[in-house]
């Protein structure tokens, strides 16, 4: 019997150090060690009714993997991880996990939640590839769990994590899958969105390869609503079902002066060049990124503190992240603003840039910034920023990123008629299932709720995959 470890706190991840990390992207939180993982798995109290379970969308047999990565059946751990999360690997990378899981571990009352997400990416990263096409791995003995083949097929828009959780959650039923991506690679946001150094590709395409050898079939460079009607998948185009889940890939800007000048981006445009198009890698990647010697990210999230963090490693030698609010309203996660301080990003809290000044070439030099103050709660529950009379201050700047959110791409709205949508873009479907008001039409992740996080649209996909299977089974 493993002997429990009552330590009150986590055990340290290894890292990269800062000044190292902070000019490569190689990943900077580099995984336990056999001996780690397992004092840090024997934390855990094997709670009979584990409340963890319930804080995780994909429902992940926490205890059970838990207790095997503690008893050092480290294989056993990787395929009860991958019996409920069909991402495990991304997932103990990315997820919040101290908002969800973690947050509701009875070692959270008394000192520091276990480890959970560092535990799942333990297992995941020991986890066999399945022999897919191509990838001469070894096969892994978890296998399609549904009632047999089926003949009927479904059609999933997108490959990010709600369209890959869902085809892979058919597939184990025994479907045949096609997912149709508009980009020539497929991940969706997690290759094009999130760093190497937070999460590297070739995990992406190793999850994808396991997704691939339970039969998903993957299509790049089809945009659904464009070079294939939403409508035309359905009835004569062969497919019984189909879920959309293109994702939040339309960003938001301030709508202040300047922003039309050089040098000004889109947290979206700015991380595609960085993540997929490898801009970094300049010349030996052919795409060219401006930066300049300081760089001001606009937005407090996690994306804010990918493109700051994303701007020191490309050569920036001064980043801000100029936020609107204070410290203890920002969204992101309290690891990624941690790393960030220690890399050299310097915050400009209670922070609104008002104009944008460009040079006599049109390139951006300096921003206008209206000091703020906190006044009272507004409907998200934080302090609404209101303006401290006087407060205006000018920063010189080289490049802007504007990383404020994004909503959902208008275009399978509109070019399919009758589907409800909401005003602002997102698609309407129901929370528990995904049914949209057309039939045989399902939808989740950011497409239906804007921006969120890689978990929640994974478990939009996975309930979606139950709602489809239910619906092709009357």
């Amino acid at each position: 019997m493993t002997k429990r470890n009552m330590s009150l706190e986590k055990t340290p991840m290894p890292e990269q150090a800062p000044d190292a990390r902070a000019r490569n992207f190689k990943e900077v939180a580099l995984g336990y060690a056999d001996d780690q993982a397992e004092a840090e798995a024997a934390r855990c109290l094997g709670c009979k009714n584990p409340p963890c379970v319930a804080g995780c969308p994909v429902n992940v047999k926490i205890p059970e993997f838990i207790a095997l990565v503690a008893g050092g059946d480290f294989s056993g751990a990787a395929e009860t991880v991958a019996s409920s999360n069909s991402l495990p690997a991304i997932c103990g990378r990315v997820c919040p996990q101290e908002k969800q899981c973690e947050s509701f571990c009875v070692r959270g009352k008394k000192g520091e939640s276990v480890a959970i997400g560092r535990l799942e990416r333990f297992a995941a990263d020991r986890m066999p590839a399945r022999a897919a096409a191509g990838s001469g791995g070894a096969e892994r003995s978890f296998a399609p769990a549904g009632r047999g083949a089926k003949e009927r097929r479904v059609a999933v828009v997108g490959s990010g994590p709600s369209g890959l959780t869902c085809a892979g959650e058919l597939a184990k039923l025994g479907y045949a899958v096609t997912v149709f991506e508009a980009l020539h690679t497929p991940g969706g946001v997690l290759v094009y969105g999130i760093p190497e150094f937070r999460l590297p590709k070739d995990i992406v395409r190793r999850e994808i390869a396991n997704l691939e050898a339970l039969g998903v079939e993957i299509i790049t460079n089809v945009v659904v609503g464009r070079t294939l009607p939403l409508d035309g998948l359905l009835g004569d185009g062969g497919y019984s079902a189909v879920y959309v889940a293109s994702g939040a890939g339309l960003p938001k800007f301030q709508q202040i002066p300047g922003e039309n000048l050089n040098g000004v981006y889109s947290a979206n445009e700015f991380l595609t060049r960085i993540n997929l198009m490898r801009a970094y890698e300049f010349p030996k990647c052919d795409t060219p990124l401006r930066v300049g010697n300081t760089v001001a990210v606009v937005g407090g999230g996690n994306v804010a503190m990918d493109a700051a963090r994303c701007a020191l490693r490309v050569g920036a030698r001064r980043v801000y992240i100029v936020y609107r609010r204070g410290e203890a309203e920002l969204p992101a996660r309290l690891e990624e603003i941690h790393h960030a301080r220690e890399e050299g990003v310097v915050f400009k809290f209670l922070t609104a840039p008002t104009r944008l000044e460009g040079d006599e070439n049109g390139f951006v030099r300096s921003m206008e910034c209206q000091e703020m103050e906190l006044g009272e709660p507004d409907a998200s529950g934080r302090r609404r920023p209101v303006v401290k009379p006087g407060g205006v201050y000018t920063l010189d700047v080289s490049t802007v990123v504007v990383a404020i959110g994004n909503t959902p791409n208008p275009l399978i709205v509109s070019t399919t008629p009758g589907l409800a949508s909401e005003s602002w873009g997102g698609i309407i479907a129901d929370d528990e299932t995904g049914a949209t008001n057309r039939p045989g039409v399902y939808a989740g992740g950011d497409a239906v709720t804007g921006a969120a996080t890689v978990i929640l649209a994974m478990g939009a996909g996975k309930k979606a995959a139950a709602a489809i299977d239910a619906y092709l089974a009357k």
